[in-house]
């Protein structure tokens, strides 16, 4: 499916999903052994296709209590570590949260985050006000103490897109129509409401959560304004190197900020995720697609990373963004930044050598031997999952921590049908990382990680999303999805062709060190619907019509070491009936793989964050891009959202408001800890 086809195909309803549709097309061309690959040859290729696994291996997933049939629940429930009861599925207008649980809408798209920031005016949106203003699309949500009793404390918030046809008023759809309504102004406007947000918030007397208007720390950052430096291996690089900065150390802004993470000393991490399409080109052939000429000098890395992608046309209003006029200037996005929340004078830092490519988040751990150990998937059908150990440790000196970042080994992954991983490093020298294969440095190796990944035989995966590390050395990762996986390329860790549920994998490093550069691995569940036997779904029987789900996503561990998973099925959730949702994980004994949905979304929103404070009685979820996807999907509305006809006005029920992208806060009715 061409461009052309896909911003003329009815079925897609706004830019979002013609975005990802578009990226369904895999730009890997390293496809001989992928995930599915392996799955295939150490679970039994026939026993895959067919939805099933053998006694041993359904054993080793969930324990003997998985012999029971996958669609009985039984009601014993075999120990569950989440005491709530557990919410019905379903899609509506609205949010819903399980029994005996609060869920107060904190922070939403245009609040007020500083003392000198005006109130929001939908109607007459301006991009001053936007960068004094709560951000769009909420993303990644990290919450940092600034009192002993945690009652008080920094929201670190991702921005990570924008929807136009429901943002700005009159405007519609515009990818379809050449962005023939994007003015220079909303452009700016959008670009104010990218990056994230920093807000202090406070406890009230009542123990309700609020919002520190005149906090000192409240800041906003955006592609539009933010001045950043760049560092590590690629910093000075040629290839970073652009008209408004002959250094390539400097870059304005961060985009696309999907997932994220807290360092051990209380900084930020932003990731980056799909900046492919913020870039802009002039020269299109007929159907409007870039044309970039083969012995362009960045055209290989052009094709392996999708730029210019042309889903944002900001490259008509700023150079920058626009490849003819700035070659480099993607080379400057795709990275990992840091932000010091408790200096809202601080300059942000893009780490190069945590590599580029579509970040999806940044997890970090501390491993036994007191090294940075960073998560970090790729999120790209067949494309891999990372992990950064720093060379030195984690001290209490701030300052010596931040260079963790820059002086340490990104290595990716293979995972072997033995159930054994190996983390490969990705080092200049190393293997095919030399000059005869386009590695003249270290920071060509980062500048393009993907095609260094490729060289070194890393295993394509089915959408790596967020990963999130336990301090016993396991950690799971999100697959999201692949239905481009043909029924040739199943393997041991991404099992199905054609998947549209996705699955989870738990590493165990070797010796509980996050540092190993081996483990072991295995899955967890694959997700879908264990009922009907052609999605090949596997959950622990336990787990009842309301706890299963499709797309893993974003994850959480909480204070007493429970997994928590939020989906996002984007229009795709038609596929299940269910919105997307927060879903409690077991991962041990006999409910090993059992789940429990715990909080779902408004219709066409995506569930983000989640984020637990150290306490574990406060749960941080973030609702981004509600009343869009799929919204021809819902009965009794079924037709597209636009700004005056949303399918829901969540959270405001205004109507003179739009859907509203929002935070949302988590607590138990009468206090103490979340599902405990």
């Amino acid at each position: 499916m061409t461009r052309h086809d896909i911003l003329n195909d009815p079925s897609i309803g706004n830019k979002a999903e013609a975005y990802e549709a578009f990226d369904d097309i895999p730009t890997n061309p390293n496809l001989e052994r992928t995930i599915g690959d392996v799955i295939n040859a150490r679970y039994g290729r026939r026993e895959i296709l067919r939805g099933m696994l053998g006694v041993t291996a359904t054993t080793t997933l969930f324990g003997t209590s998985a012999m029971v049939a996958p669609h009985q629940a039984s009601a014993a429930g075999h120990g569950s570590r989440y005491a709530f009861d557990e919410l019905t599925w379903g899609n509506d207008e609205n949010h819903h949260v399980a029994d005996g649980y609060d869920a107060q809408v904190l922070l939403r798209w245009g609040d007020p985050i500083t003392a000198d920031a005006p109130e929001f005016d939908v109607m007459n949106q301006t991009a001053a006000a936007q960068l004094k203003q709560f951000g769009y699309n909420n993303d990644y949500v990290g919450f940092v103490p600034l009192n002993q009793d945690g009652t008080r404390g920094l929201l670190c918030v991702n921005h990570e897109y924008t929807n136009e046809e429901v943002m700005f008023p009159g405007l519609g759809r515009q990818d379809n129509v050449g962005f023939s309504g994007m003015t220079p102004e909303l452009i700016d406007i959008e670009m104010a409401a990218h990056g994230g947000s920093v807000v202090e918030i406070a406890k009230d007397a009542n123990g309700a959560w609020q919002v520190v208007r005149d906090g000192k720390m409240n800041r906003r950052i955006s592609p539009l304004d933010t001045a950043m430096t760049i560092d590590g291996p690629a910093a000075g690089h040629a290839r970073l190197q652009t008209n408004d900065d002959p250094t390539g150390t400097k870059v304005i802004g961060t985009l696309n900020n999907c997932a994220g993470g807290l360092t051990p000393w209380g900084t930020w991490l932003m990731a980056e995720e799909n900046f492919h399409g913020y870039f802009w080109s002039d020269n299109l052939d007929a159907d409007g697609k870039p044309v970039i000429a083969d012995d362009a000098p960045e055209a290989a890395s052009y094709k392996r990373y999708g730029v210019p992608g042309m889903w944002y046309n900001w490259g008509a209003a700023h150079d920058r963004f626009n490849v003819d006029k700035e070659p480099h200037a993607p080379n400057k996005f795709g990275w990992v930044v840091e932000v010091d929340p408790m200096d809202p004078t601080s300059t942000p830092i893009k780490h190069t050598a945590l590599g580029r490519f579509r970040h999806e988040g940044s997890e970090t751990t501390v491993s036994s031997d007191g090294r940075l150990v960073i998560y970090m998937g790729d999120d790209n059908r067949f494309d891999y999952q990372y992990k950064y150990v720093s060379g030195g440790k984690v001290t209490d000196d701030r300052a010596a921590n931040s260079k963790l970042l820059s002086d340490g080994t990104l290595y990716v992954a293979r995972f072997d049908e033995d159930g054994t991983v190996a983390w490969l490093p990705l080092t200049h020298g190393t293997g095919p990382l030399t000059a005869e294969n386009g590695f003249n440095d270290q920071g060509d190796v980062m500048i393009d990680t993907r095609i260094a990944a490729d060289l070194l035989g890393a295993t394509p995966m089915d959408r790596p999303e967020d990963a999130q590390p336990r301090g016993d050395g396991t950690a799971y990762i999100m697959l999201t999805n692949n239905t481009k996986r043909g029924a040739d390329d199943v393997n041991a860790a991404n099992p199905r062709p054609e998947s549209s549920f996705g699955h989870i994998i738990e590493i165990k490093e070797h010796g509980g060190n996050h540092a190993a550069t081996t483990g072991t691995w295995s899955i967890l569940v694959k997700c879908g619907d264990p009922s009907l036997a052609e999605v090949g779904a596997q959950w622990n029987p336990d787990t009842s019509e309301n706890g299963w789900f499709g797309s893993p996503d974003n994850c959480a561990i909480d204070a007493d070491g429970r997994l928590w998973v939020s989906t996002d099925q984007g229009s795709g959730w038609a596929k299940t009936g269910k919105s997307d949702g927060l879903y409690a994980v077991e991962t041990e004994g006999d409910a090993r793989g059992t789940s429990k949905l715990f909080f779902r979304c408004p219709v066409g929103g995506e569930m983000c964050g989640p984020y637990f404070t150290d306490d574990g009685e406060t749960l941080f979820v973030a609702v981004q891009h509600p009343g869009t996807d799929g919204t021809k999907n819902l009965a009794g509305f079924e037709r597209n959202s636009t700004f005056e006809d949303p399918a829901t006005r969540w959270p405001d029920f205004d109507p003179a408001m739009p859907p509203r992208p929002a935070v949302v806060v988590i607590t138990k009715q009468g206090g103490g800890k979340i599902a405990v």
